[in-house]
């Protein structure tokens, strides 16, 4: 029985070993502010010369990063709740509301939803720079889109038949 016990206790604490990774998704968070910081800077700095179209370009490229930003504090944040500790509000500071209502499937349908949008996004950039690439490439591009569009629909279908009976509404 000692045995059972130690492994438990083993098994348990090594949930935290997930930390560090975490950890790591908030310094890439960092790393977003300032890439997009600099996109600003470059875009402030030339926008009397840029066309509208690269002025559209751009804000889709910071869009495209703020999706992502945004993508990392749900799973870094939804991740460290479901599976290491529950949060406890630090002072003043609120949870946000969706925390603590997200279970891993709801956050994996989440990122699907993310990906079709990134995706759609990266897809509007390169038919507004359509001249860059060639036919063939636009297809398969706009293909693999489809299949993130495809994927996304079925893991929905998958999660509402297999879960949703399970979750509260």
């Amino acid at each position: 029985m000692k045995a059972e016990k130690g492994i438990e206790l083993l098994l348990l604490g090594s949930r935290w070993l997930l930390l560090p990774l975490y950890l790591i998704l908030m310094a890439i968070l960092m790393v977003f502010a300032v890439k997009a910081g600099q996109e600003l800077v470059h875009l402030f700095g030339h926008v009397l010369e840029i066309t509208e179209a690269e002025l559209i370009l751009s804000v889709l490229s910071l869009i495209d990063m703020v999706l992502v930003a945004n993508l990392l504090v749900m799973v870094a944040l939804s991740g460290y709740e479901t599976f290491v500790s529950r949060f406890d509000t630090v002072g003043e500071m609120e949870k946000p509301a969706w925390l603590g209502k997200l279970d891993p499937g709801t956050v994996k349908l989440k990122l699907a939803a993310s990906i079709v949008a990134i995706s759609a996004i990266h897809l509007l950039k390169i038919y507004m720079s359509a001249k860059a690439f060639e036919p063939d490439r636009l297809l398969v591009m706009t293909l693999v889109h489809l299949a993130f569009v495809v994927s996304a629909l079925l893991l929905a279908m998958v999660d509402k038949i297999a879960f949703a009976g399970h979750r509260e509404h």
